[in-house]
Order: structure tokens, then sequence, then C-alpha cells
């Protein structure tokens, strides 16, 4: 008890400090105010925010951007975070004032150690390094050429999906169909990122590893606070934060070096071995720090975001899409009936495989996508950006530590934009008949209607893969399953906030093959 007591008044000493160091600091040239937001309370109103979730705080910015307008800023730890709901406002930020707003807040000491000093695409900072580590993954890996060449592995991990779900027919009523998802995309991503198909059992250290970190990051926030005092009084917490770190290199490191030494054998870059995220990670240099290569902290840095950033978000995607199959079975005929419309005209009239080519005649399949990622998207927020130095916008200012951030969520949800938002309506994307696509523009370069994988200088650089990969499994799987609702019950739409936005309860649904 005492122990803890010692803590907790350490903790609010430290707090007490910084608040009267960051007074006595100097003041900004410019004189706007912060956005405007609830009374802050040095030390308790930045604890009070830290031991919330976003799931909690989302609710609350709701009643807050009713209360002060579109702009609201919070004081969450000791930097001041700013939240934007309205789309007019976002598209001003990230595409027409792109070069201003697409810095990254500076890195927390806990972080530093998972993004090797913010070597990686999401966190670091808006200059030479980020341009040399994006151009290298949309040039190397998501070029339309690239992603043709693992049309075989997308392939293969569809197999492997249907007969997972196959043999759980046999020995259950119901399937609970999220941990067949984010297998999938796992072993698909996991191959995209070593080049080999791995045995069950790397493939599930991997996942171990990767998801253990992701579910313990909350508990590392305390450690950023006074880095030196926290290493003494909580140094438990950071010994086991390097733990999770050295896990992760223990099994990405091999897969890495194996990789390597193919490379030298001249085994790889074929047709039949295509060219894996890590051979370009091997080869690259970074040009501001001298020509050199990376070394293999920052390779399993940038190798576990590839199979995050692309795992959780689309088996997330997956399962909305799925629960709103099920629980409107028309859009699913619908589904069904465009596919076999498309079938009968080909060359082969009983293929048991919508194939990658078929994707672009069917635009009502589209449009459910599209309408599932407007009303259900992965995640809620963007990952904040930052400014390099003070900056005023729209009468405000955006201070240079602050975080901006913007809640995709409800500018995907503007009733202004969007006829009865709430309701799960893909004829909104087509035209008149049904027969095409409206154009809508995924990357809001001239406007912005819904952002899910954000806008601008930051938009998500693999968006036109996620949506290959939902278009392609989605049809495969109402070509294959007919998809009801388990045990004559109702699909829960309601969320909850996990890495990314995930039901409540999580889709179990009945699926049988189709006659």
């Amino acid at each position: 008890m005492e122990t803890w007591f010692t803590i907790t008044a350490s903790l609010c000493l430290i707090f007490l400090l910084r608040a009267v160091l960051s007074l006595l600091s100097p003041t900004t040239k410019i004189n706007n105010p912060f956005p405007p937001g609830p009374t802050h309370i040095p030390i308790i109103t930045p604890l009070i925010w830290l031991t919330k979730s976003l799931s909690q705080i989302e609710p609350i910015l709701k009643n807050l951007h009713t209360k002060y307008g579109p702009i609201v800023t919070l004081r969450i730890g000791s930097r001041p975070a700013i939240f934007i709901n309205d789309r007019s406002l976002a598209h001003q930020i990230l595409v027409q004032n792109g070069s201003v707003f697409s810095d990254r807040p500076i890195t927390l000491p806990t972080e530093k150690i998972l993004n090797s000093n913010q070597h990686n695409i999401n966190s670091s900072s808006y200059g030479t390094t980020w341009c040399t580590l994006r151009r290298n993954l949309t040039a190397e890996m998501l070029h339309p050429s690239r992603v043709k060449y693992f049309a075989q592995t997308r392939m293969w991990v569809l197999d492997i999906l249907l007969k997972r779900l196959k043999f759980d027919i046999k020995s259950s009523v119901s399937i609970k169909i999220v941990d067949h998802f984010q297998h999938a995309m796992f072993a698909l991503l996991v191959f995209m990122c070593f080049g080999e198909r791995v045995d069950d059992k790397i493939l599930n250290d991997i996942e171990k590893a990767e998801r253990s970190l992701l579910v313990s990051l909350k508990r590392f926030n305390v450690l950023n606070y006074w880095p030196k005092i926290t290493k003494i009084l909580l140094r438990k917490r950071w010994e086991e934060l390097l733990k999770l770190r050295s896990n992760q290199e223990e099994v990405l490191v091999p897969l890495i070096r194996a990789r390597k030494e193919a490379n030298k054998s001249g085994l790889c870059n074929d047709n039949n071995n295509p060219r894996a995220y890590v051979d370009t990670l091997l080869d690259l240099k970074l040009p501001i720090e001298g020509q050199r290569n990376l070394d293999e902290s920052e390779i399993v840095t940038l190798c576990s975001e590839f199979l995050s950033a692309g795992t959780d978000t689309t088996s997330t995607a997956l399962q909305w899409i799925m629960a709103n199959l099920v629980k409107y079975p028309h859009i699913q005929q619908r589904i069904v009936d465009e596919i076999k419309k498309v079938m009968a005209v080909s060359d082969k009239e009983e293929k048991e495989e919508v194939r990658e080519e078929d994707l672009d005649k069917l635009p009502y399949l589209k449009a459910v996508v599209l309408e599932s990622l407007r009303r259900h998207p992965p995640a809620h927020f963007v990952l904040p950006h930052a400014v390099t130095e003070d900056v005023a916008f729209n009468g405000y200012l955006v201070p240079k530590k602050g975080l901006v951030n913007f809640m995709v969520a409800e500018i995907g949800r503007d009733p202004k934009v969007w006829e009865d938002p709430m309701t799960f309506k893909p004829e909104r994307f087509l035209n008149e008949d049904g027969s095409r696509l409206e154009g809508f523009d995924i990357t809001c370069s001239k406007e912005i209607k819904m952002m899910p994988f954000g806008a601008g200088r930051r938009i998500c650089p693999a968006y036109s893969l996620a949506m290959l990969h939902l278009e392609y499994f989605v049809a495969n799987l109402v070509l294959n399953f007919d998809w009801k609702v388990s045990n004559g019950g109702d699909v829960d739409l309601s969320e909850k906030e996990e890495f990314t936005v995930v039901m409540k309860t999580p889709l179990e649904a009945h699926i049988s093959p189709r006659i």
C-alpha cells in the first residue's frame, strides 16, 4: 500500500512540475486561442483522459462538438489534442494544406522502442526518410503490376479459408467468423512480407508476438511521463515492454535472415517466387542517413507495420460486411445474382471461384464494400497529425507539439452528405439503374465525403490493395456459402473499440454450401 502511495504521489508531483514548466515556457508568436474545449485542470484533466479509451472518448467528443463546434481541444497527457468532425475542414487540412499538416507528433519514449525511433511509415516525420519508406512500399509492393504477382497467393489463402469454414460446418451449428478472417489475412500478408508459406507453428508464433504488443500498448502509456523516474518506479513494466519487443524480434529476425540468404543464392524474384516486402527492405538505402542500409531492428519494425496494418483492419472490415449480408439477406442475394450473371457469360460457366479479373464487372459488390466502409469504418480515428511549427487555422492556434485528429466515423455519417446516413444502403453508390458505380473518389482529392483510409499525403498507401482483398474474399464467400443468422437470432451491429472498431458481439453465422 505504501509503495503505491509513493508511486501515486511521485506521479502527481511530476505532473505538477510539468504544468508549472509549461506555464513558464515561452509563449507563441501567434495570438490565436486554442480551439474550445472542456475546462482544463493541470494534473487532474490529463490523468482523466489518459484512463479512457478512444471508444469512451468518442461519445464525449460528439457532445463537445455539439456544444463548441467542429473543432474541439482536449488536453490528453502533456499535449493538446485537437479533434475535427467537419469534412470541409478536414479537406482543407489534409488535402489543400497537406504539406503543413502532414507531420507526426514527436514520438514518445516507449514508441521509440517499437518504431525504431520513427523508422516506419506510420510514425516517421514528414520528410526524406518517410518519402523513401513510403515510395518503396508503393512502388515495390502496391503497384498494380506487383500486386498481380500475388494472385496465386490469394487463391491459396482463399482455399485455406474455405476449407476451414467447411470443416467447421461439420462440427458446429454456427461459426465465429472473425477468427477465420484474421487467420486468412495474416497468412496472406506473411507470405507477401517474407515470400514463403510458413508452417502453422511459425505463423502462430508471429501472430502471438504481434498481438501481445497490440493488446498491451495502453499499459505502457504511463511510462512516457518522466521516463527517468518511471524506469525506477515502474521498472518491471519497462522490462515487460522490452521483453515483448524482444519476442517480436526473435520470431521475425530468422525469417529476415533466411530471405537474405535466399537472395544471395538467387532463389527469389521470379514468377513462382515474387519479390517480397522484406526483399525490398534489404535493398533499401536511406539517403538522408549517408545511404546506409536498414538495420535488422528497423526491418523488424517495418515488417511488423506491414502485418499489423493490413490484418486487423481488413479482417474487421470483412466481419462488418458479412454481418450486414447476414442481417440483410436480400443484399446478399443480389450479390450472388450479380456474380452468377457474370459467370453465365464467361468462357467457363461453372467456375468455382470469382477471379480477380471478374471484380470490375460486379458494381453492386463494390457498392456493398464502399457502403460498409462508410457506415462501419474499421478505425474511427486516423493516426494523429502534427505541424512543424505553430499554425493559425480557422481562427485558432494549432500548436507545434499538439495532436490533430479527425473523427472518421462522424464524417462518413454526415446527414448533409448522405441521406438517412445510419441506414445500410449500397444503392447510394450506384447510378439510377444500378448498372455501374457513380464516380466516387476514395482518395478524397476533390472533396471528402467519407475517409476510411484517411486523406491527403498521409492516406493509407494500401487502400487499393485493401479494396481488392475485400471484394475478392466477399465475392467468394457468398458464392460458396449461404450466410444466415445463427439460431434464429439477430445481428448486433453496435460497436466496440479494440485495435479497430469491431462488433460488441462478434458475428456468429450459420453457413451452408450453396447448391
